[in-house]
Formats: structure tokens, C-alpha cells, sequence
């Protein structure tokens, strides 16, 4: 079954690639997901001019450009990532919320039998906040990446926050956030919006809890990005981080291997992601700007037997009709999940949990006296 849905993926993605030569066309298209897609022998409409002709270059030139693209799984640059991530996820979150819930992220499979996901995802919010050593409820908290705010309205829930917003490159994720905020009787104290993780639209010092959860792997600056959590955690606030890495480098390595860095630049192109980085480079990061208390963690094993059972849930009817409809990316989103779980058995990808504390304000001489 997991060969037939990951073959039925990539035939779409060949009848998306005819699809995309020119929306004028798409009538004259026909196939599914399960089908190549194939151009019945019809006239063209009269109305079809020389104009056609340098349409089709067009639509025909920017498609090849991708397929090129893809198949060398070109690195794609900060615009085009910003663009494609709010595109994957607008397409996708009705899905994955159908299917799974609110909450866009693993399991905490402790012990590893456990069938109730949706409390295992709730549990990983829990053992994350537990395992950071937070030591006074948080009155502010921002959920940098925040899907469709699952985990800040979770956390405004378990501490009382008095403020609790959410970023994300998704309208759809924003606007479905602040829905879910009144449903649950939150809009008080929860608003999502739409901003850059990179350039986040808050105050310096604005929050005691700065918490990410699988977001970090979409940053393309990653040192950028710790900057903007370090400035906006109020000083003595905690940072949370919680992110796909790979492995740290063995001594004297100086990079990934070849073939490492091929499988990643293949879950790349599906995923919108960048070049990763490390827990090792995290710290790093952390340490160069200042933070305190810095604690790491590898909690691969932790989530591991979550892949199995989103693999099981995409293979029942609902699922499969959902990713019929959803669109190439999410098609080739689901592909490349079978290539995330390679990664993740040769070790070459890791579940890494970073945690540290904002330094607190030095007291002038003069305020003391």
C-alpha cells in the first residue's frame, strides 16, 4: 500500500507538470492521480492566435524551469521560500487539521505502543515545557511558526497567559488560528497574524516564554533567526526550541556527506526548507549571543513511532481523496515524508529539543544606590 500511494504521488506530479504548460489548456487534460495524464486529440478553439504560440513558450519555459529545478533540487532563496512555505501550508492545514486536529506537529510516544495521538501531541507540548525547566508560569508567550495555534492556545490554557500571539507565513493558518481562538473561548488573550519569524513585528523584551515548535527548519538564516528569538524574549524569559537537524559533525568532519547532503536537498525542494544545521550549531549560535542556561536534548527516539501512524492515517479513503484534491506540493509533501523517514533511520536526521534563558538586566551603580 505505501508503494502504491507513494507511485499514485508521483504520477501526479507528472500530471501536474502537463497541467502547468497553460491554464488555457488544463480542459483539454485529463488523468488522475492514479493515471498519467494524457492530451486528448481535439481542435483547438479558434480564438487560439499566434499569441498562443508565445503563451505556450511561457507557461512551457517556467514549467521546464521547475522541473529542472527539481530534479537537481536547486536551493531556492529567501523570497521564494517565504512564498512557497505560506503556498504548502495554505494548501495543506485543512487536510492535515481533518485528519489529525489542531496540532501540527509529532507525537511524545512514551510508551512507544501508544495509539492515542492527538494526546500524544498534547503530551509533547507538556514534556517539552517540563523538560525546559520553566520555573513560573509565563504571563506572555509568541509561538514563532505557530501553524494554526494549537500549541499557544494550549500553553494560554496550562499557565493563564495573559497574552499569547502567534506568527506564521500562512493567511490561512492565521486566519483558522484566530477562528480556532474564538471557538474555544481564547480570543481574549490569543491573535495570529501574519509575519516573518525573521523580521517579528513585536517590541524588544515583549515575552516571557519564546517558544518554536517545528518551525526552525524553514528559517534560511538560521543565525537571523536566533537573533529574533533572543530579542524579543524579555530579559530572564525562556527560548524554546524545538527542531528538525541533522546529525552533529564527528570530530574532524568538516561536512555532511555527499549523499547526506543529496537526500537533504531533496526534502528540501518538497518542503520549502533550506540548508539545515545542527543542535551543535544551535548551541553555538546561543552561546555567541549571550544566552544562559543552555540545554540541548535528542528526542528522536521519543517521537519516532509517530511517522508509522501518519503513514497508516494516509492510506485510509478519506485521506487519500484529501490528497487527490490537495495539489502537487502537498502530494509531494507526503512523498517526501518516506525520504524524511530514510534520513531518520541512518541517523542522518534527528528530533532536537534547545533550550536557554535570556540574560537578565545588569543594575546600574546608579539605580542601586
Amino acid at each position: 500500500m505505501i508503494l502504491t500511494l507513494a507511485s499514485a504521488i508521483a504520477a501526479a506530479s507528472v500530471t501536474e507538470a502537463f497541467v502547468a504548460v497553460a491554464p488555457e489548456r488544463k480542459a483539454f487534460l485529463t488523468g488522475s492521480a492514479t493515471k498519467f495524464a494524457r492530451l486528448d486529440v481535439v481542435s483547438p478553439p479558434a480564438s487560439w492566435s499566434s499569441s498562443s504560440s508565445s503563451l505556450s513558450m511561457k507557461y512551457g519555459s517556467a514549467t521546464l524551469s521547475r522541473v529542472v529545478d527539481s530534479i537537481r533540487s536547486k536551493e531556492r532563496s529567501r523570497e521564494e521560500l517565504k512564498v512557497g512555505i505560506a503556498g504548502f501550508y495554505d494548501r495543506s492545514s485543512k487536510l492535515w487539521e481533518e485528519v489529525w486536529g489542531e496540532h501540527m506537529h509529532h507525537g511524545y510516544y512514551v510508551p512507544e505502543n501508544r495509539t492515542d495521538h492527538v494526546q500524544a501531541q498534547i503530551d509533547l507540548i507538556d514534556e517539552v515545557l517540563a523538560w525546559s525547566g520553566i520555573d513560573s508560569p509565563p504571563s506572555s508567550v509568541v509561538d514563532v511558526g505557530c501553524g494554526v495555534g494549537g500549541s499557544s492556545r494550549h500553553i494560554a490554557r496550562k499557565y493563564g497567559c495573559e497574552r499569547a500571539e502567534g506568527i506564521t507565513l500562512s493567511p490561512y493558518q492565521a486566519a483558522r488560528g484566530n477562528e480556532l481562538a474564538v471557538e474555544t473561548g481564547l480570543a481574549d488573550a490569543c491573535t495570529y497574524r501574519v509575519a516573518d519569524a525573521l523580521e517579528m513585528p513585536f517590541d524588544d523584551d515583549a515575552f516571557d516564554l519564546v517558544w518554536s515548535l517545528e518551525s526552525g527548519e524553514h528559517m534560511p538564516e538560521k543565525t537571523k533567526f536566533v537573533g529574533e528569538l533572543l530579542r524579543v524574549a524579555a530579559p530572564g524569559g525562556r527560548i524554546i526550541i524545538v527542531t528538525w537537524c541533522h546529525r552533529d559533525l564527528e570530530e574532524g568532519e568538516k561536512d555532511l556527506t555527499k549523499k547526506e547532503k543529496k537526500l537533504l536537498a531533496k526534502i528540501n525542494r518538497a518542503y520549502y526548507l533550506p540548508p539545515w544545521c545542527s543542535v551543535a550549531d544551535y548551541v553555538t549560535m546561543l552561546e555567541e549571543r549571550g544566552a544562559k542556561d543552555i540545554r540541548r536534548d535528542d528526542w528522536s527516539h521519543i517521537i519516532a513511532p509517530f511517522w508509522k501512524a501518519v503513514i497508516k492515517s494516509s492510506l485510509n479513503f478519506k485521506s487519500v481523496v484529501g490528497l487527490a484534491k490537495s495539489g502537487f506540493s502537498t502530494q509531494r509533501g507526503a512523498y517526501a515524508m518516506f525520504l524524511m523517514l530514510r534520513g531518520f533511520n541512518k541517523g542522518l536526521i534527528k528530533f532536537g529539543l534547545i533550550t536557554c534563558t535570556k540574560p537578565e538586566l545588569e543594575s546600574s551603580p546608579e539605580a542601586m544606590d
